[in-house]
């Protein structure tokens, strides 16, 4: 019977553990002595800032194959679920609902069939903004109470997060030791796969990127996420959800931020939300000719028209939960994509 092995040894079992946050994720678990299984559609990037750690055992497969969840499940105590889509845009939408809902289902069924320990549920904060909220309530901070429909969420990547979401919530309601985490923008080293936040912040630095759609959002490091994992493991109520985000400021914020550190000159033209939806809508239908990403993905668009800023202060308290400064995660990003080669232009960073 799956499950039946010995979990004496504490099992850890990390989906999406070759991703950006998910190895992250793995390299804490492995510095404190665990066991891991990671399943994961990739191999493990080569990089010698981030090696797989000898304790890892890793089983390449897709979370939409039952039977490879099923096996993968085997003797696990403790699943940490971070497997996704995390685009904002793909040449086949399908494809979010089958891996990010569907997915989900699956691995939700394999860890109740073996009784696992402790499941931790990584869901995203962009489902927690509610597109349609009147305008006078859209520029309060968000938190963990909020409670809206997936007709509230833009774009077919969000509504398979929100599904996915509510699967887990259903699960927890039902008896499985689960817990939520919905980890703000992501930034830090490590971004092999070059997630939604990093693109942005590449597509500055190298210049390619001349104007902006100003807004407010929220950054945490994908290393204090993957902490943020941890914690909620040991310290989280089951069936509750937890913001793991850090510092709430605006586009404009981080364009000086960018350009005080790097010396790398930063756009200073802003666009109007009216001209980057409709340079989004564009992109888009290029993209869906080309099947190469788009520039401008019309959900985030969606998403940055009115304040992404949320209160974090849940995590902070109940998990004991903190996060290094901004500059220090800025920095790391920067030097990271000049080391992997990926930068156009020559930031002059000062000495730490």
């Amino acid at each position: 019977m799956v499950g039946s092995e010995s979990r004496e040894n504490g099992l850890n079992l990390v989906t999406g553990g070759c991703g950006f946050m998910g190895r992250h994720l793995v390299s804490l678990l492995s510095a404190r002595g665990e066991r891991i299984r990671v399943l994961d559609l990739r191999d493990w990037p080569q990089s010698a800032n981030l090696p797989m750690p000898g304790n890892v055992e890793l089983r390449q497969g897709s979370i939409r194959d039952r039977a490879v969840v099923t096996r993968a499940m085997a003797g696990v105590n403790r699943i940490f679920h971070l497997a996704a889509n995390p685009n904002l845009w793909a040449a086949d939408p399908n494809t979010f609902h089958e891996v990010n809902y569907e997915g989900t289902c699956r691995v939700l069924e394999a860890a109740a069939a073996a009784n696992v320990a402790r499941f931790v549920y990584t869901s995203t904060e962009s489902i927690l903004k509610n597109i349609n909220a009147p305008r006078t309530s859209r520029n309060a901070l968000i938190d963990e109470k909020v409670r809206h429909s997936v007709d509230d969420v833009p774009g077919p990547y969000c509504r398979s997060k929100f599904r996915a979401e509510e699967a887990a919530k259903s699960a927890a309601d039902n008896g499985l030791p689960l817990v939520i985490v919905n980890p703000t923008m992501p930034i830090g080293p490590g971004d092999f796969l070059l997630t939604p936040p990093t693109r942005m912040i590449l597509g500055f630095l190298n210049g390619t990127t001349p104007a902006y759609l100003d807004c407010d959002f929220n950054l945490v490091d994908a290393r204090d996420a993957a902490l943020g994992h941890l914690l909620a493991a040991e310290r989280g109520r089951i069936g509750e959800r937890y913001i793991l985000g850090h510092e709430n400021l605006s586009l404009g914020r981080l364009l000086a931020e960018l350009e005080r550190l790097t010396g790398l000159a930063m756009p200073r033209r802003k666009v109007p939300y009216w001209l980057a939806y409709a340079s989004a809508v564009v992109s888009e239908g290029i993209a869906n000719l080309t099947k190469n990403p788009p520039l401008a993905p019309l959900t985030g668009v969606r998403l940055a028209r009115s304040s992404m800023a949320f209160d974090c202060s849940k995590a902070q308290k109940e998990l004991q939960w903190q996060c290094r400064p901004l500059e220090q995660s800025l920095r790391d990003t920067v030097l990271d994509l000049q080391q992997r080669g990926l930068l156009r232009r020559h930031p002059v960073l000062p000495t730490a």
